[in-house]
């Protein structure tokens, strides 16, 4: 979302839903970075 101009709330909302159903079609990233050695130290 950062440097964009929305015209409307709703394109916001498009381009949200875009991204996040591109991040979903990729459990693989998720999974990299819930996997790495730093993310058990907490």
């Amino acid at each position: 979302l950062s440097n964009r101009i929305f015209q409307a709330h709703n394109d916001i909302v498009e381009h949200c839903c875009r991204a996040w159903n591109r991040l979903v079609d990729q459990p693989w990233r998720i999974m990299s970075i819930g996997l790495r050695e730093w993310a058990y130290g907490f």
